[in-house]
């Protein structure tokens, strides 16, 4: 018998999804693990894997809603026979694509491919006609998009009716596609009175900065610092980490990193999506803090066949509030004296934020346009104080070994937003600590993130 593919449900309140693109062609091979479709809400984009080998068959177009649970397509084993679908009467009661539009699945729009494109294709439609390639344009067909530019029929349907130019937006999808969010996302900051980050500083280009540590053994370590950070400060935890390959990035506008000027917390998790892919890493574990960890956790949602093990130090992402308070008083400081009192409340104990420490901190945040380059970008993800970003539908759906460490006198993000964790997260909560626990005790933090990528 064939084995059916089905739409998943990665969000508690979907109850379709639409295929956004097919990776495997009508007939084609697959084994298991192979991505066969990506699909996408309005929290994520998510990618949908093969759980059989065999061979991709009745594929439902790209572009269709299909209601979660029903199938998308069938795989059949070597040497079996491809008939019609299964049919709606199956043991399991699935319904096959040729049904679908009898049973809620809405074809794409007329002139947009699959069964709405005037072929007088309907529910009763043969098999092969479901499965066989769409008519449409291709990459560089009717509607004249650049060639390689990858965006989803929604994003599509949204910039061209916005006359929005797609080739000006960076994708947060898989492998760079734009998607619907994207779009709406540059629509708001087109209409919100944000201001313009060239008042502030210049953007600058180029790609996030990266340095590296050891070459020994084991799974590499991926390490992402909070806001108004760098890669410096991992260097306390570093030391009880042992000879494991360690990398840093540096977020933009931090540390080593270009201004560059990010407009959603979407985008911003693109830029780390693309520096990850390019660092090519079969496999790493990953561990970010704060706003790090907010990035760590969206990449562990997009990329979580590459992450073994996923540590969050008072991540960002879990909940609305944050001290908006602190973050424009580190931004604004311009010397020690008044960068001293905000650099103070991100610990329990005020005795480990030294006058020397505060100096030092503060000749790293000398340049006007850093400072204000981390302005904007504190603006755009915090705006009025508030978490302008929800991660906790993608925190139910990662699967890999996942911690959450915390303090509970965190002054900035609340540590009870560890509290929204599912039951398979481990948490770590320290009475004693405060936003930043792998400065205050890296001899306690370090254990903690050796055993969870053990």
């Amino acid at each position: 018998m064939p084995v059916e593919v089905i739409m998943p449900k990665v969000d508690m309140d979907m109850t379709t999804g639409r295929i956004l693109v097919w990776h495997v062609g009508e007939g084609e091979r697959v084994s298991r693990g192979t991505p066969l479709f990506d699909i996408e809400t309005d929290k994520a984009a998510m990618e949908v894997e093969a759980e059989a080998e065999g061979f991709l068959h009745h594929r439902v177009p790209e572009g269709a809603e299909v209601p979660i649970g029903q199938p998308v397509a069938w795989i059949y084993a070597e040497g079996e026979a491809v008939g019609p679908p299964p049919g709606a009467a199956s043991a399991t009661g699935a319904i096959p694509p040729a049904a679908a539009s009898a049973t809620g699945a809405i074809p794409p729009a007329a002139g947009r491919g699959g069964g709405g494109d005037g072929s007088g294709a309907t529910a009763g439609a043969a098999p092969a006609a479901i499965g066989a390639p769409r008519a449409g344009p291709t990459e560089t067909g009717a509607e004249g998009r650049p060639a390689g530019l990858r965006a989803t029929p929604a994003a599509r349907r949204l910039a061209r009716e916005a006359g929005l130019d797609l080739a000006t937006l960076q994708g947060s999808g898989p492998r760079g596609r734009i998607q619907g969010a994207d779009v709406r996302a540059r629509l708001e900051t087109a209409m919100s009175p944000v201001p313009s980050p060239a008042a502030g500083f210049t953007p600058e280009a180029g790609g996030l900065s990266v340095t590296r540590r050891g070459a020994g053994r084991g799974r590499p370590v991926v390490l992402l610092h909070g806001f108004a950070s760098d890669s410096l400060s991992w260097a306390p935890v570093e030391a009880h980490l042992g000879d494991r390959p360690i990398l840093r990035i540096d977020l933009p506008a931090h540390g080593k990193s270009p201004l560059l000027a990010v407009r959603s917390f979407a985008e911003l998790a693109a830029l780390m999506r693309d520096t990850i892919d390019r660092l090519d890493l079969a496999e790493f574990d990953l561990v970010g803090h704060s706003l790090g960890g907010a990035l760590a956790l969206a990449l562990a949602d997009t990329r979580p066949r590459r992450i073994a093990a996923l540590t969050l130090i008072a991540p960002a992402g879990l909940g609305p509030q944050i001290a908006g308070d602190v973050l424009r008083g580190i931004c604004a400081a311009t010397r020690p004296e008044s960068l001293a009192p905000w650099l103070r409340m991100l610990v329990a104990d005020e005795r480990l934020i030294s006058d020397g420490y505060v100096r030092q901190a503060m000749a790293g945040r000398a340049c006007a346009q850093l400072r204000a380059a981390q302005a904007a970008l504190a603006g755009i993800l915090f705006p009025d104080g508030v978490q302008a970003f929800d991660l906790r539908a993608a925190l139910d759906r990662v699967g890999m070994p996942t911690r959450i460490i915390w303090g509970r006198r965190d002054a900035v993000i609340p540590w009870r937003h560890a509290l929204t964790a599912p039951g398979r997260v481990a948490l770590h909560l320290f009475p004693e600590l405060g936003h930043v626990p792998h400065l205050e005790r890296p001899d306690a933090i370090a254990p903690l993130l050796r055993g969870g990528m053990s």
